[in-house]
């Protein structure tokens, strides 16, 4: 393999302190309730545990709330928690392959876990809140095993004042209305990463897109034209994605507008969030529409095991925004990726694609060289291949983890001849090559 004949070094896992790899979540089931103006939220997690070796604790991910009882399989058992963890001691060595309930009850002000990037998770907005996890801010708002490897399935029932829209991952299942306020149930059942876990509270209106796929809209009411225009073409780009990387991975999409600037858009499963700097009636940022959307399918259903591997997931949404330009009328994936190469080689060469570091997962040079390393592949096998690969990809791994080795070998299979060095000099070597 090219990491053995290369003798690229092994890497720690980039977030040592969050995740656990000696057992996995499989269902996680939330009960939230949410007060906006104190910013209180009351919650009551109940978890599908499996132990992958025999285990006398349990280590889940937490930030800083107050824990009044954890169960496991309905008995009270101790725990303690401290530092981002609640480690529980469920008086047994837990055997694996046996599926066990481990229920905790939880409350307090949630609060962004603090980053090199800034909070991360369950933040709050001017008139509600929103939650913005990549890559470790799941804990903010629940436990979890925070890895992105560990996915799965979640029931979200979350209540708070009925003057707000509650707006979750995966299907609304039911609405309940009553004095205390009304109560939103959702249920992902596609298997989902922690950091893509998502609950949304605003004064939003909401607005249906038409297409094959469900798509609906979030937004502030005076905000409704711009949206709607600036969104006008998303059914197009979902048919020219479907067609290039495959049917759409989820059974609907829903996009939210925040009554906020946000610096970025947020990437969720099933959802992306934007903020109202996104929108102007002009669709100055159909990029980052085309960007967000294919995130769906890389990043989503297809999630990488660990976090150096970030480059499938941000070199593939770029690359998306550069087949989107060219199907739409606008520049060929070509001349962006001769544009960009040049930028790249103008720029620090110390970035290792397939290896960046904790602190550059989000650096533009990963996401920039990810697509020119798609583009350069494409070239290199021609469109009719290429995206037969891509197309292969996703349906493969669909709903699955992948990663960087995984699709060296899977992309070989298309090519005439070896794609040792190819990769070798994209991925691993910090010189951007010349576009072949």
């Amino acid at each position: 393999m090219l990491e053995t004949k290369r003798n690229v070094s092994v890497h720690r896992p980039y977030f040592a302190g969050h995740g656990d790899e000696s057992y996995r979540i499989d269902h996680y089931d939330l009960t939230l309730g949410y007060r906006i103006g104190p910013n209180r939220l009351d919650g009551v997690a109940r978890l599908t545990v499996v132990a992958e070796e025999p285990l006398d604790r349990l280590a889940l991910d937490l930030g800083v709330f107050r824990v009044s009882r954890v169960l496991v399989d309905g008995e009270q058992v101790p725990f303690t928690h401290r530092d981002g963890k609640l480690t529980i001691s469920p008086g047994r060595s837990l055997p694996p392959g046996e599926p066990v309930i481990a229920e905790v009850r939880y409350s307090g002000s949630p609060r962004p876990v603090r980053s090199h990037w800034g909070g991360l998770g369950w933040e709050e907005l001017t008139d509600g809140a929103i939650v913005a996890s990549q890559p470790i801010g799941a804990p903010s708002w629940f436990p979890c095993n925070d890895r992105p490897g560990n996915k799965a399935s979640y029931r979200i029932s979350v209540t708070t004042a009925s003057a707000y829209q509650v707006i979750a991952n995966g299907r609304l299942a039911s609405t309940h209305r009553a004095a205390s306020g009304t109560t939103w149930v959702y249920e992902q059942n596609e298997p989902m990463a922690t950091y893509l876990a998502s609950v949304q509270i605003g004064l939003y209106q909401r607005a249906e897109l038409p297409g094959t796929v469900p798509q609906a809209l979030a937004f502030p009411r005076r905000l409704a034209a711009q949206v709607k225009h600036d969104f006008g073409r998303q059914d197009q780009m979902l048919a020219v994605f479907a067609e290039r990387f495959g049917p759409y991975p989820f059974g609907a999409y829903t996009v939210v507008v925040a009554d906020d600037e946000l610096e970025i858009p947020i990437e969720a499963q099933g959802m992306s969030v934007f903020g109202r700097n996104h929108v102007d009636g002009r669709r100055r940022d159909e990029r980052l529409v085309a960007h967000e959307l294919a995130h769906q399918w890389f990043g989503n259903s297809l999630t990488l095991a660990d976090w150096s591997d970030i480059w499938l997931h941000e070199g593939f949404a770029t690359y998306a925004e550069w087949v989107w330009s060219e199907a739409s009328g606008g520049e060929h994936a070509g001349e962006h990726a001769r544009r960009w190469r040049d930028r790249l080689a103008s720029l620090p060469q110390d970035l290792v694609l397939a290896d960046p570091g904790p602190e550059n997962i989000f650096d533009d040079r990963v996401y920039k060289r990810g697509a020119l390393t798609l583009h350069a592949l494409r070239v290199t096998l021609g469109d009719t291949a290429f995206f037969a690969m891509v197309r292969d990809w996703t349906a493969a791994n669909r709903h699955g983890v992948v990663t960087t080795r995984e699709f060296i070998a899977h992309a070989q299979r298309y090519a005439h001849r070896p794609l040792e060095t190819f990769f070798w000099t994209w991925l691993y070597d910090t010189r951007p090559p010349y576009l072949p």
